[in-house]
């Protein structure tokens, strides 16, 4: 029976492990396209989407710098957080892992105890 536990959740951890990779990996590709298209268009964006009197004003044109090069700064510092979550092991999953045995044996001792 321990056994037959332990291969389980060997199978979940890894399949929860997987589960992240897939999701950062997700994640970082968006990051890439999205902003590596801000990028290379931010200049032809510029002059195609804006009004005459918009591309005039030197405090608009400040917004737009800031949301061309700001928005890699940001979501990349969010994107750090991500990877750090995923390859970064938790100082609490130990405890977690501790806590989750203790109530299984506490759970099983009640068990034992009742059918006598």
């Amino acid at each position: 029976m321990k056994k037959e536990y332990s291969a389980t959740s060997q199978l979940e951890r890894a399949q929860e492990r997987v589960k992240k990779l897939k999701s950062f990996y997700k994640h970082l590709m968006v990051y890439i396209i999205i902003n590596g298209l801000l990028l290379l268009f931010s200049g032809k964006m510029t002059f195609i989407l804006l009004s005459k009197e918009a591309l005039g004003n030197p405090d608009f044109m400040k917004w737009i710098n800031w949301n061309v090069y700001g928005t890699p700064i940001i979501w990349g510092l969010v994107l750090l957080a991500h990877a750090a979550v995923v390859f970064i092991p938790s100082p609490f999953k130990k405890w977690e892992e501790r806590k989750i045995k203790s109530y299984m044996e506490k759970e099983r001792m009640r068990n034992n105890s009742n059918s006598m």
